[in-house]
């Protein structure tokens, strides 16, 4: 019986190393602000990123991921995270071919916000949410900080594609070409 038991043990214990080496073999894949940015979507308006992803990062089943949500729903208002339509599921897939298998769930995932992504490393309890959460955060503000640096020039585009167009009606009207 003790025998038994010392098997279960070191056989448990082993099973807790794989976890362990796990984010750390994720974190090192996904160690740059850009692969995690690659991530991130623009759903309903908002920057998020989808739980099937965050679990990977974090080195954590979905399952358990949202299972600790749950149990800390109080910290996860309407705003940090929601879930999202079968329609908008079907478009996710159809433009993430890592989301793939999303199209054959019955459940339809859950994303998170800014503000979710950084309430999730106080609700998973190991050193790898922390550090995956910061390399997440940064990411976000990397992005935001793109957008901003950049609108001045999305602005000037958008002009030039407005007057282009008003040309194009213009020719078409009077039946010039140029």
């Amino acid at each position: 019986m003790a025998k038994k038991r010392k098997k279960t043990e070191v056989k448990a214990s082993k099973e807790v190393a794989n976890c362990d080496q796990l984010p750390m073999a994720v974190e090192q894949q996904l160690s740059e602000r850009e692969d995690i940015a690659r991530l991130i979507l623009n759903i309903r308006g908002m920057q998020v990123m989808v739980d099937r992803d965050l679990a990977v990062l974090y080195g954590v089943e979905t399952k358990r991921l949202n299972e600790q949500v749950r149990r800390n729903i109080e910290r996860f208002p309407e705003r940090f995270r929601f879930q999202l339509t079968k329609e908008e599921t079907d478009k996710l897939v159809a433009i993430c071919d890592h989301l793939k298998p999303l199209k054959y769930s019955k459940v339809t995932p859950y994303v998170f916000t800014e503000q979710g992504i950084s309430m999730l490393s106080t609700v998973l309890h190991n050193p790898t949410a922390i550090a995956v959460s910061i390399k997440i955060m940064d990411a976000f503000v990397s992005m935001r900080r793109f957008i901003a640096t950049n609108a001045q020039l999305f602005q000037r585009l958008e002009t030039i594609e407005y007057h282009q167009l008003e040309m194009k009606q213009h020719q078409e009207v009077t039946g010039q070409t140029y």
